[in-house]
């Protein structure tokens, strides 16, 4: 009797990452987007500034433009020559005088610092005289004065190819006058999930719910990941457990998708066919990766298309995705950096069962600046991703003891 081939060891998650990110090749076309519309999106090219921002001196306080060489004491009195609100330009100062100016107005030619109002004093003027103040204080050179290009030069790089766009980076880009940017295409995935035991919310009410029957969360949370992550996403819905349906629904997704995406059925059971389905139509590496949650996990190719298969428990489907899909898909559209950057925190908890895998354990911060962890840690129990506000990367064979360092990454960072 033929004795059955032993089993590949675990694959540690660094190196099935790097093989993962080794198949990609980032998508070349590009379009170009409403700086408005383009929230989430990453730079096909470079953002170079044709201005200086600010594009002149100007004040960053409401208060007096004048020379420093006229204030020799505080208390000094001189005359208001002018009066500068932004969005004017004012006349070169005159010697022994000052500017009325305010916030974002251009410092006139000749003044050298800004006083602002509140170091200054209206002096009541005779009739017809021109209004005076005085000076209480001695001014410095330069100071109150934000200096042209001071926050972005012309002709400077403000934004590299391969960035992606957020809130702050958008308004970088208004305020040198990009209403338009090029960015990356959106990756085209298609989504679906195998499993006869699958059934869609609203289909059958709770109380009607057969024996063996579930309702398919990876669905929705895959769905909301790939959307957030900037993806088209073809929802497929369930496919049903036969070989034919699998290989068919598959066929179809690669004709138009860069990423066929699914949950479920990469396991090595006679009812898992997406293993056979994806060889008999291109390639196929079917992982054990040294993870929990997690572990088993599919990539290959039909065609131009990548595949990904997810496992079917909720927590591994989703903490894979993660930690895997997420730097796929943001180096798929041609980000460079696709790592969490993490922070060192303080473990308040103790986890004395050391797994030989690496843990991922969904924990939360807590008032006193430490992390709690959520009682259970099962696959399956998706409410500690509700409950958590991040994870605790811990490695294998090692326990925690309370005051331990551990390393955390924040959903906040990795839901981004």
């Amino acid at each position: 009797m033929a004795m059955p081939a032993p089993r590949a060891p675990l694959k540690p998650l660094s190196e099935a990452l790097s093989q993962l990110l080794e198949t990609v090749q980032p998508i070349a076309m590009t379009e170009r987007v409403a700086t408005l519309e383009a929230d989430g999106r990453v730079l096909a090219q470079d953002v170079v500034s044709e201005l200086h921002v600010p594009p002149q001196d100007n004040s960053s306080m409401d208060g007096y433009a004048l020379r420093t060489l006229d204030v020799t004491a505080p208390g000094v009195e001189m005359a208001v020559s002018q009066r500068i609100p932004a969005g004017s330009s004012g006349t070169p100062l005159q010697a022994q005088t000052v500017a009325r100016i305010f916030t974002g107005a251009p410092i006139p030619a000749g003044a050298d610092a800004v006083v602002m109002q509140e170091d200054c004093e209206s002096v009541a003027a005779d009739a017809g005289d021109v209004a005076r103040v005085k000076v209480n204080v001695l001014p410095k050179a330069g100071q109150w004065i934000r200096r042209a290009g001071e926050d972005v030069a012309s002709g400077a790089v403000v934004l590299s190819h391969g960035k992606r766009l957020g809130p702050a980076e958008l308004g970088l880009a208004a305020s040198i006058g990009m209403d338009r940017l090029s960015v990356v295409k959106r990756p085209r995935v298609a989504l679906f999930s195998t499993g006869d035991e699958l059934v869609m919310p609203g289909t059958v009410a709770p109380a009607a719910m057969p024996a063996g029957a579930i309702y398919n969360s990876n669905r929705f949370f895959l769905n909301s990941l790939l959307r957030r992550l900037g993806c088209e996403v073809t929802d497929l819905g369930i496919v049903p457990d036969k070989l034919e349906a699998t290989i068919e629904a598959m066929r179809d997704a690669a004709t138009a998708h860069d990423l066929i995406l699914t949950s479920g059925g990469v396991s090595v059971g006679e009812e898992d066919h997406i293993k056979p389905a994806v060889q008999s139509l291109g390639t196929l590496d079917l992982m054990q990766i040294a993870i929990k949650p997690g572990k088993p996990f599919a990539h290959g190719k039909i065609g131009s298309a990548h595949f990904i298969g997810l496992p079917g428990n909720p927590v591994s489907s989703f903490v894979t995705f993660l930690l895997l899909v997420r730097p796929f898909l943001l180096r798929l559209q041609g980000v460079a950096d696709v790592s969490p950057a993490g922070a060192e925190m303080r473990a308040d908890f103790d986890w004395l069962r050391a797994d030989k895998r690496q843990e991922f354990m969904r924990v939360r911060r807590n008032a006193q600046g430490g992390l709690d962890l959520f009682p259970n840690q099962s696959s399956g129990v998706l409410t500690s991703a509700v409950w958590g506000d991040g994870l605790v990367d811990n490695p294998g064979g090692q326990t925690i003891q309370k005051g331990d360092a551990v390393r955390f990454y924040s959903f906040a960072e990795l839901l981004a």
